[in-house]
C-alpha cells in the first residue's frame, strides 16, 4: 500500500522508547548485532565454566546431567552454522506459516472481498464496540493456533480502517489480543494441551503422589477470568492511550477508495461477490469439518478412530484432533483463497487465472523484508538455543525463587514476573514452560499450590510481555503489517505502541494470581488452587 502521511506525539516516557528505539539500525542488523555480542557471552560463560543441573535428565550414574554454556565459536557451532544454514532458515516456526496463509489472504485483500465484507458488517453495527469485538476475537483467535498472528492481525488494520479509524491502533488491538491475551479464552484449545502435556511430564518425573490427574480444563475457570480482565484493559488502552498518540489518519487516494467512504453503498457486483464468496467460505468450512467427523477422518490421528471414541481408545480428544487443529494454516489459505476467487470473479475484480496468480505474486512481494529479516532472526534464536544459556538462566532463576521464602501469593506473584522476564530471551511458551516446569511443579506442590496453580502462575508472565519483545518470532512479521500503512514505522515505534497493554496485562495478571491463590478458588472443573500432600501437617 502506498506510504500514508500519519503523525504521532512523540511526548512523555512513550515518546522517548519511540524516538529512542527509531534510531536503531534496521532490526535485521540489529539481530546481526545481537548475534556478535551472544557470541561473545558465549565465549566468556564458557571460559568461567557457567552451568546448571538439569532439573529431569540423570546420567549413567543417576547423577543430574550438567547443562554447561557452550561457546558459539566452537568447531562444532561454527560447523553447525554453515552447514545447517538453509535448514535454520527454512525451518525457522513462523516462516510456513506467514507464507502459505499470505498466499490466501493477498487474494481476498486485494480482490476487495476484506473491504467489501468489513464495509457490509460495519454499517449498522454499533461504532463503540468495535475495539472490544476486534479484541475478542482476536484472543479467540488462539485456537487457530498461530494463524491468529498472520490472519487476525493485519484484517484488524483493514477492519479499523474501513471504520475510518488508525489502521496502526487496530493493529495494536488485534496483537494485544492474540499475542497478549494468549492465554485468555472462553474454552481450553490447543495450548491448554500442549502446556499441561509438559505440566503432566514434570508431575510425574518429580515422584511426588499427591493424586493430582491432568485435565485439559483445568485452567478453564482462570482463562475466562483473564479474558473479562484484559478486554476492558485493551479497549481502554486501544481508545485512550494508543489512538490519540496516533492523531488523525489521512489516508492516501488509493486507501481512501479502498476503505474510505464506509457509508457508500454496495454496488451490485460487490453485493453479488459477496454472496459467492459466503459460498466458498461455506464449502471449504464444510470440507474441513467432512475431513474431521466424516467416515475418511483424514484428520484423526488413528483411522479407524470416532472422535466419541478418543477416549475409550486411550487417547485424549484433542490429541486426536491434533491433525485437524494443524492443518487450520493450510485450512486459512484455502478459505481466503476460494473467497477472495469467488469474490472476485463475481464482482470483476479478478478476470482470469492470471489475475489471480499475481495477486499471489503481489503478496509475496509485500512479504520480501520479511524474509530478509526472518533469516537474521532465525539463525539468532537457533544460536542462543545452541548457547545453553536460556536453560541455563531458567534453572537458576527457578532456583532463586524457590529459596526467596516469601508468603504464597507473593511467591506466586515473582514466579508470574519471572515468566515475564524470561519471555524477553526466550520465545516460544511450549519451550520455556519445558524448562520451567520440572522446577516450579514440585516446588509448589510443596508449598501446597497445584500443578494447574503452577500452570496458571506461568501463562499469565508469558502472555503479557509477548508483545515488547523483538525476540518473539512474530514480533517482526507485526513490523512488516505496520509498514504497510507507515513506511517509516520502526522497531521503536512498535514496541512504545504495545507498552502500555504489556504493563497493564502484566499487573492485572500479577493481581488477579494473587488474589486467586488468596482465595482458594478453582482453577478449573476439578482443578483446585491448593493441593495436600500425603502426610502434610
Amino acid at each position: 500500500m502506498a506510504e500514508t502521511d500519519i503523525t504521532t506525539t512523540n511526548k512523555g516516557f512513550l515518546g522517548w522508547v519511540e524516538r529512542t528505539g527509531n534510531k536503531l539500525p534496521d532490526p535485521v542488523f540489529i539481530f546481526f548485532y545481537l548475534t556478535l555480542f551472544l557470541m561473545a557471552i558465549s565465549v566468556a560463560l564458557s571460559l568461567l565454566g557457567v552451568s546448571a543441573e538439569h532439573p529431569t535428565k540423570l546420567d549413567a550414574s543417576g547423577n543430574p546431567v550438567i547443562i554447561k554454556s557452550a561457546s558459539l565459536l566452537s568447531a562444532e557451532n561454527i560447523q553447525r552454522l554453515w552447514v545447517e544454514m538453509p535448514k535454520t532458515f527454512t525451518h525457522f516456526h513462523p516462516l510456513g506459516y506467514v507464507l502459505v496463509v499470505m498466499l490466501g489472504a493477498g487474494v481476498a485483500e486485494r480482490s476487495g472481498l476484506f473491504a467489501s465484507a468489513i464495509k457490509s458488517a460495519l454499517r449498522n453495527a454499533p461504532k463503540a464496540l468495535l475495539t472490544p469485538m476486534v479484541a475478542l476475537i482476536a484472543m479467540l483467535s488462539n485456537h487457530a493456533a498461530d494463524a491468529g498472528y498472520v490472519v487476525m492481525i493485519p484484517l484488524a488494520a483493514i477492519i479499523f480502517a474501513a471504520a475510518g479509524r488508525h489502521p496502526l491502533a487496530g493493529i495494536a488491538c488485534g496483537f494485544a489480543g492474540v499475542s497478549g491475551g494468549f492465554s485468555a479464552n472462553v474454552a481450553p484449545g490447543q495450548l491448554d494441551a500442549l502446556l499441561y502435556g509438559i505440566t503432566e511430564a514434570a508431575y510425574e518425573a518429580s515422584s511426588i503422589d499427591a493424586g493430582w490427574v491432568a485435565n485439559i480444563a483445568g485452567n478453564t475457570y482462570f482463562i475466562m477470568a483473564l479474558l473479562f480482565i484484559y478486554l476492558p484493559i485493551i479497549w481502554w488502552v486501544t481508545d485512550k492511550i494508543i489512538e490519540p498518540r496516533l492523531g488523525k489518519w489521512v489516508p492516501d487516494e488509493r486507501q481512501a477508495e479502498e476503505y474510505g467512504n464506509e457509508d457508500k453503498p454496495l454496488t451490485d457486483g460487490q453485493r453479488k461477490g459477496l454472496r459467492h464468496a459466503g459460498l466458498a467460505v461455506l464449502a471449504v468450512c464444510a470440507l474441513w469439518l467432512f475431513m474431521a467427523f466424516g467416515d475418511a477422518l483424514p484428520f484423526v490421528d488413528k483411522p479407524a478412530l470416532r472422535i466419541t471414541g478418543a477416549a475409550a481408545e486411550g487417547m485424549p480428544w484433542y490429541q486426536a484432533l491434533s491433525p485437524f487443529f494443524k492443518s487450520l494454516v493450510a485450512g486459512f489459505m484455502i478459505l481466503f483463497l476460494a473467497a477472495g476467487w469467488f469474490y472476485g470473479r463475481a464482482a470483476g475484480s479478478i478476470k482470469n487465472h492470471r489475475d489471480l496468480v499475481e495477486m499471489m505474486t503481489e503478496a509475496m512481494k509485500d512479504l520480501a523484508y520479511y524474509l530478509v529479516l526472518a533469516f537474521a532472526a532465525a539463525h539468532f534464536v537457533a544460536m542462543f538455543n545452541w548457547s545453553n544459556l536460556g536453560l541455563i538462566s531458567a534453572v537458576h532463576g527457578a532456583n532463586g525463587i524457590q529459596s526467596s521464602g516469601l508468603p504464597l501469593p507473593l511467591a506466586l506473584g515473582l514466579i508470574v514476573l519471572f515468566s515475564a522476564l524470561l519471555n524477553l530471551f526466550v520465545g516460544s511458551a511450549s519451550a520455556k514452560w519445558a524448562l520451567l516446569a520440572p522446577v516450579l511443579v514440585p516446588l509448589l506442590m510443596l508449598l501446597g499450590i497445584s500443578p494447574d496453580g503452577a500452570t496458571a502462575a506461568y501463562r499469565v508472565g508469558d502472555g503479557a510481555t509477548n508483545i515488547i519483545t523483538p525476540l518473539m518470532v512474530y514480533f517482526p512479521l507485526i513490523l512488516v503489517f505496520a509498514r504497510r500503512w507507515q513506511k517509516d514505522f520502526g522497531l521503536g515505534s512498535l514496541t512504545a505502541v504495545m507498552i502500555p497493554y504489556s504493563v497493564w496485562m502484566l499487573i492485572s495478571g500479577v493481581v488477579l494470581m494473587m488474589i486467586w491463590v488468596f482465595l482458594g478458588l478453582d482453577l478449573g472443573p476439578g482443578a483446585p488452587m491448593a493441593i495436600e500432600l500425603p502426610n502434610a501437617g
